[in-house]
């Protein structure tokens, strides 16, 4: 069974490879899972469990989530935010 805090790898999709904890568990056959992917609803199905358990409560935010990640040594990358170019000027005419 997996349970909240529970480090997983996903193993399907786009984000197959990634590493992420569970947040929520939403029935027996979904969970909420958040860290170097996006937060989001996931089958289990899709999901390779690990043996560790890390201390995140149910519903953590996504700062609670990296920070546990990181005690363990998985690195979570932030994306960059873009600078926003200026708008170019209409000529009248």
């Amino acid at each position: 069974m997996i349970d909240v805090g529970r480090l997983c790898v996903k193993t399907a999709g786009k984000d197959a490879g990634k590493s992420c904890v569970v947040v929520e568990v939403v029935d027996d056959n979904f969970v909420v899972v958040d860290g170097q992917l996006k937060r989001k609803r996931c089958n289990v199905d899709h999901l390779e469990p690990s043996h560790h358990q890390l201390p995140v409560a149910a519903g953590s935010s996504h700062e609670e989530v990296v920070d546990a990640l990181g005690a363990v040594g998985i690195d979570v990358a932030v994306p960059e935010k873009r600078a926003k170019r200026p708008k170019a000027e209409k000529s009248k005419g």
